[in-house]
Parts: C-alpha cells; sequence; structure tokens
C-alpha cells in the first residue's frame, strides 16, 4: 500500500507519504506476528525500512541499525541534549530490549511493558532516523500482541504531540534520576484519552461514510459502481484505480466512472497530477484520520 504521493488538500505531501509507510509497516508487522513471527528485532528493522522507504529518512539507512553515533539537539555529541549509547553497543542493548518484550526474566503487565519498551526504545535510539516513528508504532504492537487490542486502534502519537515538552521531561528524568513511576502515569493517562479519542474518531468515521454514501447513492445511472468504490475507499482511503479494479471485481471504465463522480462531489481527489499511475485519495476521510496522526 505505498505510492508516489503529492499533496492533497487539507493533507500535506509529507505527512501524506508518512502516514501511508506507517499503516503499511504495521500492517507488515501485524501480519508477521499473526503469521507466528515474535516481536523481534529482526521485525523491528523489517518496519523501519518499510517506514523509511520513502518520504522523509529513506536515505538514512532504512531497515539498519546505525553505524555511528547520533545525538539529539546541539551540532554534536559535546553540546547536545541528549547523546544515546555508542553505535557498538546498540546490538546488545537491543537484544536485552528484545527479552523483556518476551518477559525474560519475568512477566510484565502490559501496559507497563508498553510503557517501558518505548522508552528504553527511545534511550537506545538504535537507527538514524525514524527512531520516534518505531518508538510509537511499537505501542499498539504490544497491545495487540498481549490481546489488549484485536485491531491497532490505538496512537499515541497526537497525544505525545500535544504534550511534546512534557513528554521530553518525563524521558530525561527517566534516563538522569529513574523517574519511571512519573512516565507511566503519564503514559497511562496517555492511553485513557487516546482510547476514548479513538472512539470519538470512529464515530466521526461512521457518520462521515453514511452521509458520503447517501451523497453518493444520488449520483445516477454510476451510483451502483461508485457506491462499491466508496465502500473500498473506506478500507484503503489512498488508492489506485488498479487496486480499486481488483478490490470491488469492476472494470476499470467502471472505477474510473465512479471516481469522476465522486470528484464532483468533493469526495475524492486526484493526487499525483500525472496522466498514468494515478492515485485518488478520500479527503474527508483522510482529514478525520489525521487528526489522531500528526507526526511527532
Amino acid at each position: 500500500m505505498l505510492f508516489e504521493l503529492d499533496e492533497a488538500p487539507g493533507v500535506p505531501f509529507d505527512d501524506v507519504v508518512e502516514v501511508s509507510n506507517y499503516v503499511a509497516a504495521l500492517e507488515h508487522g501485524l501480519e508477521r506476528i499473526r503469521g507466528g513471527f515474535p516481536l523481534s528485532n529482526r521485525l523491528i528493522r523489517e518496519i523501519h525500512r518499510i517506514l523509511l522507504s520513502r518520504g522523509r529518512g529513506q536515505t538514512r539507512l532504512p531497515g539498519e541499525f546505525r553505524r555511528s553515533q547520533n545525538w539529539i539537539g546541539g551540532t554534536r555529541p559535546g553540546n547536545a541534549h541528549f547523546v544515546p549509547p555508542p553505535h557498538p553497543r546498540v546490538e546488545e542493548c537491543m537484544a536485552q530490549l528484545e527479552k523483556f518484550l518476551h518477559d525474560q526474566p519475568s512477566p510484565t503487565s502490559t501496559l507497563l511493558k508498553a510503557a517501558l519498551a518505548h522508552v528504553q526504545f527511545e534511550t537506545i535510539h538504535p537507527f538514524l532516523d525514524g527512531n520516534g516513528r518505531v518508538g510509537r508504532l511499537i505501542i499498539p504492537m504490544v497491545f495487540c500482541i498481549e490481546g489488549v487490542l484485536r485491531e491497532p486502534l490505538l496512537y499515541l502519537s497526537l497525544y505525545f504531540k500535544q504534550n511534546r515538552s512534557r513528554y521530553y521531561e518525563l524521558l530525561d528524568h527517566v534516563r538522569s534520576d529513574g523517574e519511571w513511576e512519573e512516565w507511566v502515569r503519564s503514559f497511562a493517562t496517555g492511553v485513557e484519552e487516546t482510547a476514548n479519542s479513538a472512539v470519538t474518531t470512529a464515530q466521526r468515521l461512521l457518520e462521515m461514510s453514511e452521509v458520503d454514501r447517501a451523497r453518493v447513492q444520488g449520483a445516477g445511472r454510476i451510483s451502483g459502481s461508485a457506491l462499491q468504490v466508496h465502500h473500498a475507499l473506506l478500507s484503503r482511503p489512498v488508492n489506485t484505480i488498479a487496486r480499486l479494479a481488483a478490490d470491488t471485481g469492476l472494470s476499470v471504465p467502471a472505477v474510473t466512472d465512479s471516481l469522476k463522480a465522486m470528484e464532483q462531489l468533493q469526495l475524492v481527489r486526484e493526487i499525483t497530477g500525472r496522466k498514468r499511475h494515478r492515485v485518488f485519495s478520500y479527503v474527508p476521510y483522510l482529514e478525520v484520520l489525521q487528526q489522531g496522526m500528526e507526526p511527532l
């Protein structure tokens, strides 16, 4: 589900690409886990490769642990705000984190595991770029693996963004003073607020889809095909004509005509500006989703 994308109305180009990569990486991770593959360093590297396959960070060793020192803030390690472990220690540190995720040496409750795994991953900072994105993605994966969620519907990105200063402050306190308790309390608050927000978002999407469906039904002779395309866009709101034809069983001309009708209703927009390999976005749907997917 990765596309060459240009800017869609209300959805900046970088955000569209990043959300698309994020969803593809999460789908890959969960598919592997459902197939019996463990949440491991190998899988984390696979997820990172997909996250950075295009857009921001694509030249920064996708899928590979760093082989040089990185830092946060400042112009060099000497004046940086935080310096992660040196690169020769990354493999060892990540191996310890992997053991923790697998309940070694002892089991850990799901909420606590997700909270501690996130802060430990961000402290190790094992990649040259994309650490924040991978670290946030690990959270819903832990919840799904542990059976707390059936689907990965809990994303803390917006909560962390809205509380950016406090988020970094708490990470610093864990690293410098071992203040785990305050971090865990804040994390639990974020999970509660995000869960409530997810319910609200789901309700908004349901209401929006019903309104849009009624509008599509009034599209005249093409309405039957357009309704099938609309239904497919609910699952993949950024899509191609070929993919929509495969998902709906409609012919390419029927899909094309349906998209034209939906464009006239201002429900979809072609976002590449090309004549071939065009990509369409379900704009109202993406605008709702984007509120919970803003990059940190």
